[in-house]
């Protein structure tokens, strides 16, 4: 077992320090979620709705655009370095590939999950819960879950012309779950509710999120020797 982790943290460790090297993936969600933040900062009409009545919805639909832009280069980088056939041809599970790919685009957009949350609550002035952690969790089951299926979706497509047109659309649909318990979640806390409010919302975040691991697993030894 401690050589397959072993081999997971390679898989995730590469990724990341390609990434925090040339920077490309997480400086374009970044970049994205300030000018989403203040597009919809403009947008609001604040006479008739007030930002932090939809500040969770907007903050889980700028963390779902923002993360297919870093999503879909999973694999791209082998794929123009041509080396995505080497790493399937060495000895290394499969299943070690896809859960190292997981762990480096969550961490990538975890980091993002919180520039977001900062961003928007400068703009709506948002109150941050006394106690963050019920509000950390949320956000990050959140991210799990959507990097679980989008890594898997993302080996999809790299090997189809469409690439990362054709993501969103297979993705979305399947995200409809996470999105409306998340959002649910998120706007609860915000609000001021207690934690135990949201514990049911969260378990069915973290069956989703363990689901989607599972399928990953399963599936992404079919869908990479394809």
């Amino acid at each position: 077992m401690t050589g397959f982790l072993g081999q997971v943290w390679a898989v995730a460790a590469k990724d990341l320090r390609v990434e925090f090297r040339t920077r490309e993936r997480i400086a374009a969600m970044g970049a994205f979620v300030v000018l989403t933040a203040l597009l919809f900062n403009y947008a609001v009409d604040r006479t008739a709705v007030h930002p932090r009545e939809i500040a969770a919805g907007l903050i889980w639909m700028t963390l779902v655009l923002a993360g297919l832009l870093g999503l879909g280069r999973t694999f791209e980088l082998e794929k123009e370095d041509g080396a995505l056939q080497g790493l399937l041809s060495a000895p290394l599970p499969r299943e070690a590939l896809y859960l190292g790919k997981v762990i480096s685009n969550a961490v990538l957009l975890f980091l993002v999950t919180g520039v977001t949350v900062l961003v928007f609550g400068v703009f709506f002035q948002l109150e941050v819960p006394g106690n963050p952690f019920p509000l950390a969790g949320v956000l990050l089951l959140g991210v799990l879950g959507f990097t679980a299926l989008g890594t898997l979706f993302s080996g999809i497509t790299a090997g189809t012309r469409m690439g990362e047109t054709l993501l969103p659309v297979l993705l979305f649909p399947l995200l409809v779950p996470l999105v409306v318990f998340g959002v649910a979640s998120t706007a609860s806390l915000l609000a001021g509710f207690p934690p135990a409010e949201v514990v049911g919302n969260l378990r069915i975040l973290g069956a989703f999120t363990l689901l989607a691991l599972t399928a990953g697993v399963a599936l992404f030894r079919f869908i990479v020797e394809e």
